[in-house]
C-alpha cells in the first residue's frame, strides 16, 4: 500500500471511530493555531474603564487637546478600508434627549436605555458637566463640552464604541455646541448637537449662539451630509411652511420658532419631525411638571441635499431618565466605514 493510501485509510479510521483528526502529507497533527488577537485601542488611555459619576465626571488625561483635531492614527484598530459597522441596509439610529443633568448615575441609566432602544449615537442636551474631553464607559465612548467653570448647559455624544471607530473628527464649540464627523457610504455625516438658550434668555447670548452655530456649519465640509439635532428651546408649530417645515408638526408657533424657520431657510436645512404623521404622543418632546403642557422643542434638522437618507423620526415615550424630556430619535440610511489606521 502506498504512502497516499496509508493516510487516506487513518483519516477514513478516525472519522468512523468520531475523532477529529486532521493529519498533515508527513502523517503529523498541525502545530495548534496561535490565540486569536482582540481588537482595541492602541492607546492604554482608551482602554475601557468604569465610568463612575459622583461630583464630577472621569476624565482621561490629554483629552482637551484633542478636541477641535483630527484622531491620531495610533489610536485606532487596524482594520481593512471596508469593513463597515453595520451591514449595508441597516439604518443608523441617532437620539437627542435632553437630560437636564448627568449627575448620580444618571450615565448608566441612559446608557441602559440606549441599549434597551437600540440607539448607536445619542446627543445629550443640558449635561451640567465642567470642562471637555472624552472618557470611555464600558462599551460607549463620551465625548462632552461643559462649561468652564459652572455646572450649566453642557453638551455630549454617547455612542457605541464600534461607532467610535468611525470618527473622524469631533470637535467642543461652547457649552452649547459640540459635533462629530464620521466616515460613511455613500457620504461622510456630520452631526451637531445644540442646546438653545431659552426664550427668557437675553437677545445677545441668542444672537452669540446662532454665530456660533452659523460658523460650524460653515466649517463643515459641503459635500457631508449634515444633521443638526437638540434641545432648540422653539416652537415651529403645525402651519406647514415651503421646503422648511411640514404639515405634522405640533402647538403654535412662537418667535422662537420663527427664528429657527429663517436660520434654517438661510442654510437650505428642513426640520425633519414635522414630515412624518405620528401620532400625537410621539410628537411632543417636553411636559411640564403639572403635565398640563406638552410642546414639541426638539428637532432633527437635515440638509435638503440629504433628505432622503432620514427617513423616520419620532419619540420614545417608554424611555425615562429622570427627565422633563423625551428621547426622540431618528432612523438615517447610511452605513458607517471604520477608520484604517496609517502603517
Amino acid at each position: 500500500m502506498g504512502r497516499r493510501a496509508q493516510l487516506e485509510s487513518a483519516q477514513t479510521e478516525n472519522q468512523l471511530s468520531g475523532k477529529n483528526s486532521s493529519l498533515t502529507l508527513t502523517g503529523e497533527a498541525p502545530p495548534p493555531k496561535p490565540p486569536r488577537r482582540q481588537g482595541g485601542w492602541a492607546d492604554d488611555s482608551m482602554k475601557a474603564s468604569n465610568a463612575v459619576l459622583e461630583d464630577e465626571p472621569p476624565r482621561l488625561e490629554g483629552t482637551q487637546n484633542m478636541t477641535g483635531e483630527e484622531l491620531p492614527t495610533q489610536s485606532r484598530p487596524n482594520f481593512n478600508d471596508t469593513d463597515e459597522v453595520k451591514p449595508p441596509g441597516y439604518p443608523l439610529i441617532i437620539g437627542t434627549w435632553n437630560v437636564r443633568s448627568m449627575n448620580d448615575g444618571k450615565l448608566e441609566v441612559v446608557k441602559n436605555e440606549m441599549e434597551r432602544v437600540g440607539i448607536d449615537i445619542l446627543g445629550i442636551s443640558e449635561l451640567a458637566w465642567t470642562g471637555t474631553g472624552r472618557l470611555v464607559s464600558k462599551n460607549h465612548m463620551v465625548y462632552y463640552a461643559g462649561n468652564d467653570k459652572l455646572k450649566k448647559n453642557g453638551v455630549a455624544f454617547i455612542m457605541k464604541r464600534s461607532i467610535s471607530k468611525c470618527l473622524l473628527r469631533y470637535n467642543t464649540v461652547s457649552d452649547r455646541l459640540i459635533s462629530i464627523r464620521l466616515r460613511g457610504k455613500p457620504v461622510n455625516t456630520t452631526i451637531i448637537q445644540i442646546y438653545a438658550p431659552t426664550t427668557n434668555a437675553k437677545d445677545e447670548e441668542i444672537e452669540e449662539f446662532y454665530t456660533m452655530l452659523q460658523s460650524e456649519i460653515d466649517h463643515t465640509c459641503k459635500k457631508d451630509a449634515l444633521i443638526i439635532t437638540g434641545d432648540w428651546n422653539a416652537q415651529v408649530g403645525s402651519i406647514e411652511e415651503g421646503p422648511v417645515v411640514g404639515k405634522f408638526g405640533l402647538g403654535d408657533r412662537n418667535d422662537a420658532g420663527e427664528r429657527m424657520i429663517e436660520f434654517c431657510k438661510t442654510n437650505d436645512l428642513y426640520i425633519a419631525n414635522t414630515f412624518f404623521q405620528q401620532h400625537k404622543r410621539r410628537l411632543y418632546t417636553w411636559t411640564s411638571l403639572d403635565g398640563l403642557h406638552r410642546e414639541q422643542i426638539d428637532y432633527f434638522c437635515g440638509k435638503t441635499r440629504w433628505r432622503c437618507l432620514l427617513t423616520s423620526v419620532k419619540t420614545k415615550p417608554g424611555a425615562s431618565c429622570g427627565t422633563d424630556h423625551r428621547l426622540l430619535v431618528c432612523k438615517f440610511k447610511v452605513n458607517l466605514k471604520k477608520i484604517r489606521a496609517s502603517p
